[in-house]
């Protein structure tokens, strides 16, 4: 019963253990800082804000309806007929005919006026489509933000396991030199070393701790900095530190060339769309536009048809007329003509700019990849070698320890042969950090952060 019972406790544990392991990786981080970090939210409010641009550039397409009501108070010289004033602009016109009774009279109008710009030689398209261009790139550039996202969580994430890894070099480091401590002090306390090997011995120590100390601030400080990307919530990065010093090889299919729609070349392109599309709409809003018109008026004025002036408020509301327009127009701003095409000029050349941009980055991001991929191999080869060397270092310690105690060596040259392995497990993180740092600017050139975030 005990070993059934074992057993079904093992079974039990092992998905835990699995989800606990999982947890542990770099791409388990990520979809909380996608999902809370304020970067993210102002990338989407502005695709939201394109969105609505986008919308608002389509509404110029609709008909324009303008209304106005007006009541005034004033003298009422003019000539007689039937009038639509613009917003804003106050009616006060009468009869031409000589008229009696008050100087003044009151006056009601309102009017509503339709217009629609029903031909404009393909400037409104050119302004959609320049409108839909600039939503694209909106979401391109959300898309190269996120990128640029993964690698700085990466690269805060190396860098704290780098700093875990240093302080539990020092701390493996102080530990050592504190048996040297003890060791010494009781071959000084019996006469057969020095009491200055004592001292010795105590000061590595004492320095090995400083050292300590300092790694210890170094790695606070990475979490800190990873904290802010991933929230206050605590982070389990104890399997990472094993995969940190011991990576797996990538021997997953490599990409040799850079994808042309990669986010950061893509959202340059559609940069140089909008360029263009809005420098072909500047060009064409030189050129007339064809609007139908309609409206209808009303009006009310205190001077009756007999020619009798009333100056009471009142009878403003009297004495009314209706009339309703409809017709066709053409304008042409011609002033605009050579200011338009310089703008448009000058959007072009800004298109041209940013497509031999695009071309200078995907050029200089295809030799990087390139270099990076040869250095990524190299890198590897001398974390294997360091990682031989490590341990060969520390069978070699442990056997000069052993001669140390038995009084065939001096602690000098103990202290030299312990120097030795401090520089190999030394190197072997360096190496570590050298290797993770290339593979995050390699899935940033590829787009590809799958490796990464599954083997750290």
């Amino acid at each position: 019963m005990a070993t059934t019972f074992s057993w079904l406790a093992i079974v039990a544990a092992l998905p835990l253990y699995a989800q606990q392991q999982q947890e542990n990786t770099l791409g388990s981080l990520w979809p909380k800082v996608e999902e809370n970090y304020p970067g993210v939210g102002a990338k989407m409010s502005a695709i939201d804000a394109a969105k609505f641009n986008q919308r608002a550039v389509k509404g110029n397409t609709l008909p324009q309806v303008k209304a106005q009501a007006q009541n005034t108070y004033g003298t009422y010289q003019g000539s007689a007929g039937a009038f639509f004033p613009q917003a804003g602009f106050f009616n006060v016109s009468g009869s031409a005919a000589p008229l009696e009774g008050s100087s003044t009279a009151a006056n009601t109008f309102g009017s509503a006026i339709v217009e629609w710009e029903v031909f404009s030689f393909g400037k409104l398209r050119k302004q959609n489509e320049a409108a839909d261009a600039l939503y694209n790139k909106s979401v391109i550039d959300k898309d190269a933000y996120i990128l640029n996202l993964k690698k700085t969580l990466s690269e805060r994430y190396i860098v704290l396991l780098y700093n875990d890894a240093k302080l539990q070099w020092t701390q493996k480091n102080a530990e050592r030199l504190d048996d040297i401590r003890k060791i010494t002090a009781g071959l000084s306390a019996s006469g057969l070393r020095p009491a200055a090997d004592s001292l010795i011995a105590s000061s590595s120590y004492v320095q090995a701790m400083g050292e300590h100390d300092k790694w210890n601030g170094f790695k606070n400080a990475a979490y800190i900095k990873l904290s802010e990307l991933y929230g206050n919530d605590t982070v389990n990065y104890t399997a990472s530190t094993f995969r940190f010093g011991n990576p797996s090889e990538n021997t997953l299919s490599k990409i040799t060339s850079i994808n042309p729609s990669h986010p950061i070349l893509d959202a340059l392109d559609k940069q140089s769309e909008y360029y263009t599309l809005s420098g072909e709409a500047q060009k064409r809003s030189s050129l007339p536009s064809v609007n139908l018109l309609g409206g209808y008026a009303y009006r009310g004025t205190g001077i009756s048809p007999n020619g009798m002036v009333s100056g009471t408020w009142k009878d403003g509301f009297n004495n009314t007329t209706n009339n309703f327009l409809a017709g066709i127009g053409i304008t042409w701003n011609l002033t605009s003509l050579h200011t338009n095409r310089m703008k448009g000029e000058q959007l072009f050349k800004e298109a041209e700019s940013t497509k031999l941009l695009q071309s200078q980055y995907q050029q200089a991001m295809q030799a990087d990849l390139s270099a990076s991929q040869a250095k990524i191999v190299q890198q590897y080869e001398q974390l294997r070698k360091t990682k031989l060397a490590v341990q060969q270092s520390r069978d070699a310690y442990n056997m000069y320890l052993a001669r140390y105690k038995s009084g065939l060596i001096t602690l000098s040259e103990l202290l030299q042969i312990r120097l030795l392995l401090e520089q190999a497990e030394n190197a072997h993180i360096e190496a570590s950090r050298d290797y993770w740092v290339l593979l995050a600017y390699e899935a940033e050139l590829t787009a590809d952060f799958d490796f990464l975030f599954n083997n750290l």
